[in-house]
């Protein structure tokens, strides 16, 4: 599952992507547009900038940036920053990370599970979610989720 740094983390790589080409952001801006704690985004950011995603500008106009076009960040990028491996169980990772290792079943499907997750978070760009929250899609979802919890 990825916690709640990881969609933060997506979030305001998103916010700074739809303000890409303008002045660096601030991270008390992002706060009040999206409605996250301030110190958190604070952790977030610091993260985001040790990993190379994001950089910041110092000064009465400094604030932050995306590091590189939106095109050229892929979700995967950012939840590895946040969250590290995506991997969905211990065994995926080592030959000799399990006691069962080649006698479990269930090895192989999390071995597919994990090559499902990364083909998705590698594959889509950060572009392709600013053009998505650009033409309503995320919207039109969020309305579709709250009709069908009511």
């Amino acid at each position: 599952m990825i916690s709640t740094k990881g969609r933060y983390a997506l979030v305001m790589m998103v916010d700074l992507a739809e303000q890409e080409g303008e002045l660096p952001v601030s991270i008390r801006e992002i706060s009040e547009r999206q409605g996250i704690s301030l110190k958190y985004l604070e952790q977030i950011v610091s993260i985001l900038t040790r990993a190379g995603l994001v950089t910041s500008t110092r000064g009465a106009n400094g604030g932050y940036r995306i590091a590189m076009p939106a095109d050229q960040i892929t979700v995967g990028m950012i939840l590895r920053a946040t969250e590290g491996d995506m991997v969905p169980a211990e065994c995926v990772y080592s030959e000799t990370g399990c006691e069962r290792n080649g006698a479990c079943p269930s090895q192989l499907l999390f071995r597919r599970v994990y090559s499902a997750i990364n083909e998705v978070i590698d594959h889509v760009t950060l572009k392709s979610l600013v053009d998505e929250e650009q033409n309503g899609s995320c919207r039109k979802l969020r309305e579709n989720a709250s009709r069908s919890v009511t």
